[in-house]
């Protein structure tokens, strides 16, 4: 299992926005978000590997029960966060996130 976990400002801000979103149309629904986010994130830290390469070394998982994707890459001991995004967004947005132009 990875031991470490770190997310980017800018996958930081993502989940803050997706958590005031779903807290402001429901209230607790942001917490489930947060949980199900949880949830993904411990998955792919015991399983890195089965994830779908999204562009060049970065892997992209689906948080269960909520239209987000979490966009990551491991070393041996520490999974990098980069991105939380909507799945209805732009890839464009991703790609320009993670380097790789359009």
């Amino acid at each position: 299992m990875i031991e470490h976990f770190t997310f980017t400002p800018e996958a930081d801000d993502d989940v803050a926005s997706a958590y005031q979103w779903y807290e402001h149309r429901e209230p607790g629904l942001g917490e489930d978000f947060l949980r199900c986010l949880e949830a993904c994130i411990l998955t792919i830290r015991r399983h890195p590997q089965p994830y779908p390469v999204a562009v060049d070394e970065f892997r992209r998982a689906l948080i269960r029960r909520f239209p987000y994707e979490v966009f990551y890459e491991t070393t041996a001991d520490t999974l990098f966060v980069y991105a939380v995004f909507h799945c209805s967004q732009d890839p464009k947005k991703w790609r320009e996130r993670l380097g790789s132009g359009g």
